[in-house]
């Protein structure tokens, strides 16, 4: 899924490539990929883009006063075009959702692999119209989040670290693969209850989320859209690195699965030397 650093690096490069051009229209492929209809997408028809933000997760491209905000949920990815064909896409089973396309010829189209479509599109007044920008929590790099902010969002809250962090509502824009390098960053459990953070350890995991999430961007700056997923794979020390030695001490990066997803970790650099117990794994044996 793309996460914080990509999104930034497509906004950035969305910025450079949008603005000051006008959209000829943008058409919807997949059935499910458009979640509203007032105001119709003909309406930013003929408009100039005028900026491209990001919440989050979430892009925000303004043309002619409305926003067409787009959450590329876990296979989604965006791909600019110079030139597009002749012949309008047609929908099908295919991984094209969208097309938008610009009066001089270019444009993107935003593609979702899979049989699971999330990838989600929605034109509107106000990003706020959104609901899953309007429940975002503070931005992570953001000036004002500083320590005592991050500390502020993690009052009262019972849960363990890592389904903290992904928790949009508590901070925008950390994933699966962000929250993983973090929490290997500030050597810490991934099933540590946040709760049980003292001073020292919520000065040492603020500073591995704004250095992780910093130095990631910086990576994937300046980068074209269509090489940021190889950037992001490379940039990553423990996240989808099972079996492979962990880069900092050398042992052995190990793996808890879930139903839905899995995160890994290093022994010796997180949790004492002791493999963490995989629940999935577990019930198999049983």
């Amino acid at each position: 899924m793309p996460e914080l650093p990509e999104v930034e690096a497509l906004r950035e490069f969305l910025d450079g490539h949008l603005v000051g051009r006008r959209v000829a229209r943008v058409v919807p492929v997949a059935v499910s990929v458009l979640k509203t209809y007032d105001p119709p997408l003909t309406a930013i028809e003929g408009a100039d883009v005028t900026a491209v933000d990001r919440y989050g997760k979430w892009l925000d491209i303004t043309a002619g006063g409305l926003h067409l905000v787009v959450h590329l949920a876990r296979a989604g990815w965006l791909q600019w075009k110079d030139d597009f064909p002749a012949t309008p896409p047609r929908p099908g089973k295919g991984p094209l959702a969208l097309r938008t396309v610009l009066t001089d010829g270019g444009g993107f189209d935003l593609t979702e692999a899979g049989t699971t479509k999330r990838l989600a599109v929605h034109l509107v007044r106000d990003p706020a119209d959104v609901p899953g920008v309007s429940r975002l929590g503070p931005d992570p790099l953001a000036d004002h989040f500083d320590r005592a902010a991050f500390a502020a969002v993690l009052v009262g809250e019972r849960r363990q670290v890592k389904g903290a962090l992904r928790d949009q509502s508590l901070i925008a824009g950390i994933g699966n693969a962000y929250s993983d390098e973090i929490l290997h960053a500030a050597k810490m459990s991934p099933f540590k209850p946040v709760h049980n953070l003292d001073e020292h350890e919520t000065d040492v995991l603020y500073e591995a989320l704004r250095t992780t999430l910093a130095e990631a961007v910086e990576r994937s700056r300046g980068l074209a859209a269509g090489r940021l997923k190889s950037e992001k794979k490379s940039g990553l020390r423990v996240h989808g690195r099972t079996g492979e030695p962990c880069p900092v001490c050398g042992d052995t990066v190990r793996e808890v699965s879930f139903s839905d997803s899995s995160l890994q970790y290093c022994p010796t650099c997180q949790t004492g030397g002791k493999p963490l117990a995989d629940r999935r794994l577990s019930r198999l044996l049983k």
